[in-house]
């Protein structure tokens, strides 16, 4: 019953919201941002632990600034992805303005492939339909299986209809098939800053210890394709921001689990520089650090086991996108 009550939401949602007209829809979002961050969920409370560590000088007060213009930013994300099929090629190829695109149209040119990693940050699925319409290049990326099938279902036609193709989060096979199209010179795009899974890489993230996919660095050293973390940002405009940043290289030495962290750690590092900008526009309303897991009093705490292996595809499951506030 749960799971058809939220398929059912989400339908009313893709169904509704893109008929209203966009003051309405917008203003509809922010009073839904707003009701959820005076409720002070688990989801916004957690939002706010995740900012203590981005902004740590910042007060209590400072603080809940920070999460309520965070959930308007995340329903904003919302109202525009119920929105964006209705919008024409002309309206989405002004409603993202990038900084550095260079890196990205350089990339393609060079016919190596490329690996765009994102952290959940603005409206990734805006910046994907951008891609396809402004710079007229079709793209992969992966989406983890939801339940009901339905909402799956629901995520991956909204998707493929904004130019994308689709994978579900399949492990060894999606791997392939993303290595594939990047030896054919093509590009992959992954929301990749959270695997808490034994298979993570460690690395360091605003001076504590997370773990991040390792698919992106594992495709970038078995390709070859060129490695780009993005980030994305709303102003005070109907246009979103964004900003490329410079590529992560493969180490010359080191194994290849070495690499990977290396690489990881600069794609953290990255994300971190975007995030620490704009803080209120990264929707992390889960748990991102190994020191706020809550294993078992008869079970320690989770450690890897193994290096990193193409099973590890590099997007993170993104329930931060699917679950309530």
């Amino acid at each position: 019953m749960k799971e058809r009550l939220t398929d059912a939401l989400y339908g009313l949602g893709w169904g509704a919201v893109k008929r209203l007209p966009e003051p309405v829809a917008n203003g509809l979002g922010r009073r839904i941002a707003d009701l959820a961050w005076s409720r002070r969920g688990k989801g916004v409370a957690r939002l706010e632990s995740n900012l203590a560590r981005v902004v740590p000088d910042a007060d209590a007060e400072r603080l809940r600034e920070l999460s309520r213009a965070g959930m308007r930013s995340y329903l904003r994300y919302w109202m525009e992805s119920f929105r964006l099929p209705t919008w024409s090629k002309e309206r989405i190829r002004g409603g993202f303005d990038p900084e550095d695109i260079h890196y990205l149209t350089d990339g393609i040119a060079s016919g190596r492939g490329v690996i765009i990693a994102l952290p959940h940050m603005g409206n990734w699925d805006l910046a994907g339909a951008w891609v396809t319409a402004k710079l007229e290049v079709p793209f992969t990326t992966v989406a983890e299986r939801l339940k009901p099938e339905t909402l799956y279902d629901r995520f991956v036609a909204y998707r493929e209809g904004l130019g994308m193709e689709v994978l579900p989060h399949s492990g060894g096979t999606a791997f392939g098939t993303l290595a594939r199209r990047l030896r054919n010179g093509g590009l992959v795009c992954l929301v990749a800053e959270r695997d808490l899974s034994s298979k993570g890489i460690e690395v360091e993230f605003f001076g504590e210890t997370t773990r991040m996919p390792a698919g992106p660095a594992l495709l970038a050293q078995q390709t070859g394709a060129l490695l780009l973390p993005v980030t994305l940002w709303y102003d005070d405009s109907p246009v979103m921001r964004g900003r490329v940043h410079p590529p992560v290289a493969v180490p010359e030495t080191g194994t290849r689990a070495e690499q990977a962290t290396v690489m990881t750690q600069q794609l953290a590092d990255a994300y971190a520089s975007g995030i620490a900008e704009h803080p209120e526009h990264w929707h992390m309303l889960q748990r991102l650090w190994i020191a706020d897991l809550d294993p078992r009093p008869d079970q320690p705490s989770p450690v890897r086991s193994a290096p990193p292996s193409p099973r590890d595809i590099g997007a993170a499951p993104d329930r931060s996108r699917t679950e309530k506030p």
